[in-house]
């Protein structure tokens, strides 16, 4: 079994270095090995609770200063609060390391993530779009001008007694950089990632179930445009058919031993 799964490594491997441009998907599963559950796998918040309502961006933009009182009481929600210490604590993995190795050989062009937790940045890695948003940072809900939360506090320290926050730009409403339930992604950021998805030629889908529209469709735009999928997940997917190779296991053991295959490759210029 472990010689099939080197086998298949090694001829991801070489798809990845004859390809042009090589992009990647990554999910939920790529932060597990980082202490941090899914949100809808065995276990996750989701999974537990109940997914949030469709209509929560809705909500957040008829009660702003309803929402944000409550997000910002750790005492009313303390399943929801266990989450987000489980990401504050949390470290990158060997797969965000990897990940990073790829980026600075310049083999990864570019990384579109559904994860939140900054843990791409922490690790490294430049050339990421957060698709998702990311926990650390606020975000205008009309001009889209971005903020760390702690850049935030500096200029406009008492933000927090006078809800909802405002712009400091254009005065509209700010909320989370994450997006939420009802909420449309972004539009630069779609336009970002529908550009690599473009430019692409084989696409690494690393760590999500590939379910989650928009997201779940650049896949199937790189491989209907003549390129390959490369899978890297613990468990079979709806993508797992179309993927040239599908390779199973943890994201944080795969991502190192490609890595360690694409290194040997070059090494041996035998491409």
């Amino acid at each position: 079994m472990e010689t099939n799964k080197r086998k298949s490594i090694l001829a991801a491997a070489q798809i990845i270095l004859k390809s042009n441009y090589t992009i990647a998907l990554i999910g939920a599963g790529l932060s597990v090995g980082s202490g941090i559950p899914t949100f809808r796998g065995a276990g996750g918040l989701w999974t537990r609770l109940g997914e949030p309502s469709s209509n929560e961006y809705e909500s957040f933009l008829k009660n702003p200063t309803a929402w944000w009182s409550q997000n910002l009481n750790s005492q009313i929600d303390p399943a929801r609060t266990e989450f987000r210490n489980s990401i504050e604590k949390a470290n990158p993995n060997s797969g965000h390391f990897a990940l990073v190795e790829l980026e600075n050989m310049d083999i990864l062009k570019h990384q579109i993530t559904q994860n939140i937790d900054n843990l791409h940045y922490i690790a490294g890695s430049n050339k990421v779009i957060e698709i998702h948003g990311n926990r650390t940072k606020l975000r205008c809900t009309t001009c889209e001008l971005r903020w760390d939360r702690k850049e935030f506090d500096k200029i406009s320290p008492f933000w927090q007694d006078t809800l909802p926050p405002k712009c400091q730009t254009c005065f509209s409403i700010v909320k989370p950089d994450t997006v939420m339930f009802g909420e449309p992604i972004p539009l630069s950021i779609l336009n970002s990632c529908i550009h690599e998805t473009n430019l692409a030629d084989c696409i690494l889908v690393i760590g999500t179930s590939a379910t989650v529209y928009p997201a779940a469709g650049f896949p199937q735009e790189v491989l209907s445009s003549g390129g390959n999928i490369i899978e890297i997940n613990p468990e079979e997917t709806p993508l797992s058919e179309f993927a040239a190779y599908s390779l199973k296991g943890p994201t944080n053991d795969s991502l190192p031993k490609l890595v360690h295959e694409i290194k040997g490759l070059i090494g041996n210029d035998s491409v």
